[in-house]
């Protein structure tokens, strides 16, 4: 469950277990893992687990380099892959980014060391069936996250005497009645367009049908749709009904989690990273969440759920896929699995279900396990591009800047 935070010209962050980023090491006995950055408290466990690794193989080091995310995500990891020095292993989405990782060379078959290697029966084999491409498995899962759902204030909405919404027309009428009370319905950071973009992508896929969301951002048919202007229609009624703090899309996602930490705002669409969060800065917050609301005669599953698997893929290119395989076992070993659920995070790993996990966080894994539909966040599941001109669409007519045939007009 990762925090992204905005930023995309942070700089990289570069330590080994020791901190000392592996001067003098022998290069073969380097293994390098990056990633976007996890937040304070799981980098502690990952340093630990690197220096684990270090104690149980003399002579070896491990740097572990953690980039900000939207650095990461779009840039950064494409250019450490075809650096001087690239990762041996690397976290990714699932999705089109692993599939291109697949196309260009850049993520090893590990499916031996899954069935007989180190990492045999440390991860369910169900967790693999979205990290295994054309019969091979290329990425060991990690996490699997509900992207978003809509996080509510418990005692904001019952001294509102407003219900969490379970339609779209109960969400309007929930912002009209808490708007007329001098309560901001909903809280959200979109400086950086995936906040918002994801919670609304996800409303897309609920009107336009999953076929068609996948599609489109897959950039096999346009966003002009008419069933996509039917889409941001909603989209615009959301600005109409002032749902939405009018700053928006000028703050970043912290922003907009923070008015809702505060009891400034009722609601707050984001991920189940939120809990976490909200443990560690608002501790006596007593809140909840419903998954988006249904849009009634939406051509999508109305009960889909908007989520993520990621992991750690072994790139091809590296030397030391039989290192890399001992290393992800390691991470996921009963003792470090636990570490992982103290610090924030529930791994897939099969020992992760006996520590200590929030019920929310449960309920939240439960959600997404048992969904009929998955439907994939367009930044992680589709082009960049495409899902930026989306994105870009979305925070338009949330901002009331644009119509929605306007917006999609530009998105193309």
């Amino acid at each position: 469950m990762v925090n992204r935070t905005a930023g995309a010209l942070a700089l990289m962050l570069l330590v080994s277990a020791c901190g000392g980023g592996g001067q003098g090491a022998a290069t073969d006995k380097v293994l390098r893992i990056a990633m976007s950055s996890p937040g304070e408290e799981q980098i502690k466990v990952w340093k630990d687990v690197a220096a684990q690794y270090e104690k149980a193989h003399p002579g070896a080091k491990v740097e572990l380099n953690f980039q900000e995310d939207d650095l990461y995500q779009t840039i950064g990891l494409q250019n450490l892959l075809n650096g001087r020095q690239a990762p041996d292993v690397y976290f990714e989405w699932a999705g089109d980014r692993l599939r291109t990782r697949v196309k260009d060379g850049f993520a090893a078959d590990i499916s031996s060391q899954v069935t007989t290697g180190p990492l045999k029966g440390l991860i369910p084999d169900e967790a693999y069936k979205r990290t295994t491409i054309d019969g091979k498995t290329v990425m060991v899962p990690f996490a699997a996250d509900v992207t978003n759902v809509l996080w509510y204030n418990t005692k904001i909405l019952a001294d509102a005497g407003v219900q969490p919404p379970k339609t779209f027309e109960e969400l309007l009428t929930a912002c009209d009645t808490l708007n007329a009370k001098g309560v901001t319905p909903i809280a959200s950071g979109n400086k950086d367009l995936w906040a918002a973009g994801n919670w609304l992508s996800h409303l897309v896929s609920r009107v336009v049908g999953e076929q068609s969301y996948q599609d489109v951002l897959s950039g096999k048919a346009p966003m002009t749709d008419p069933a996509w202007e039917r889409a941001l229609g909603y989209v615009a009624q959301l600005h109409d009904h002032k749902c939405v703090n009018s700053s928006a899309n000028a703050a970043n996602d912290n922003e907009g989690a923070q008015l809702f930490f505060q009891g400034k705002a009722a609601m707050h669409p984001i991920g189940a990273w939120l809990v976490s969060w909200a443990l560690d800065e608002a501790p006596k917050l007593d809140f909840d969440y419903v998954n988006l609301p249904a849009m009634t005669g939406g051509a999508g599953d109305q009960d889909s759920v908007i989520g993520v698997v990621t992991g750690y893929v072994i790139n091809a290119r590296s030397r030391k896929v039989k290192e890399s395989a001992e290393f992800l076992a390691l991470l996921n070993s009963p003792a470090n699995a636990a570490a992982f659920v103290k610090a924030g995070t529930v791994p897939q790993a099969r020992a992760a279900g006996a520590g200590q996990i929030d019920a929310r966080t449960t309920r939240l894994n439960d959600l997404l396990a048992e969904a009929r539909t998955v439907v994939s966040p367009p930044d992680t599941g589709y082009d960049l591009k495409r899902a930026d001109a989306l994105y870009r669409a979305l925070a338009a007519v949330l901002g009331g800047v644009k119509s929605p045939k306007e917006a999609l007009a530009v998105a193309g």
